[in-house]
């Protein structure tokens, strides 16, 4: 027997047994879940309704990931799922969901912020810089330009938090897109409030 979406197999709401007027009907009809896990990009595109495509992603490895308090948008690799409300097998299968919260890597963001503060973003004391990272750090510019970065580096200031993130290389983001119906695991960096609460959620998840 195929998935139905039907009403006719459900009770009442008073409890009582419904009549199946018809037989299961094409529109009716449900699929099994994508089960999206974490691996090599592996995309199968489905047929809908009218013509139409879901693009049912089966592994994927990468996605699109805002910084929404900077501004910033880029393509990050996913390393890890650590958290999901829903489920904690999710987890351990490494399955990609929405709202599901995953590590990604953080090199991308700390080039676009030594880029744009011109300030080096959770370094270790004495730690060797590469020349194209003194390159960016260090670059001799006139003093109009000089005059702008000066005016950034007043408001370039992170939640200790997510400093201490990146001193790891690891950032926690939480996926926004659904992976199964459109292909993507695209998502956003936690910040404030929310960050907070998740870490309290692993903390307590590590802790039993």
């Amino acid at each position: 027997m195929g998935i139905s979406r039907d009403r006719w197999h459900k009770r009442r709401k008073t409890g009582g047994r419904r009549k199946p007027i018809r037989k299961k009907r094409k529109f009716e009809l449900g699929r099994p879940p994508a089960n999206t896990r974490l691996g090599t990009k592996r995309i199968h595109q489905v047929r809908c309704r009218g013509g139409n495509l879901k693009r049912r992603a089966l592994r994927l490895d990468t996605g699109n990931f805002s910084w929404g308090s900077e501004g910033c948008t880029r393509k990050s690799r996913i390393i890890d799922v650590v958290y999901n409300a829903s489920n904690n097998e999710m987890v351990r299968t490494k399955t990609l969901v929405k709202s599901c919260v995953v590590q990604i890597d953080s090199t991308p963001f700390r080039q676009w912020y030594e880029a744009h503060y011109t300030v080096p973003l959770a370094r270790k004391k004495g730690a060797k810089l590469s020349s194209e990272e003194q390159e960016v750090l260090n670059r001799k510019r006139s003093k109009k330009v000089q005059k702008k970065y000066d005016k950034r580096k007043e408001t370039a200031k992170l939640q200790q938090s997510v400093e201490e993130q990146f001193s790891q290389g690891r950032l926690l983001a939480c996926l926004s897109s659904r992976p199964g119906q459109c292909g993507r695991a695209d998502g956003y960096i936690l910040e404030g409030k929310e960050l907070d609460f998740y870490l309290r959620k692993i903390r307590a998840k590590k802790g039993k």
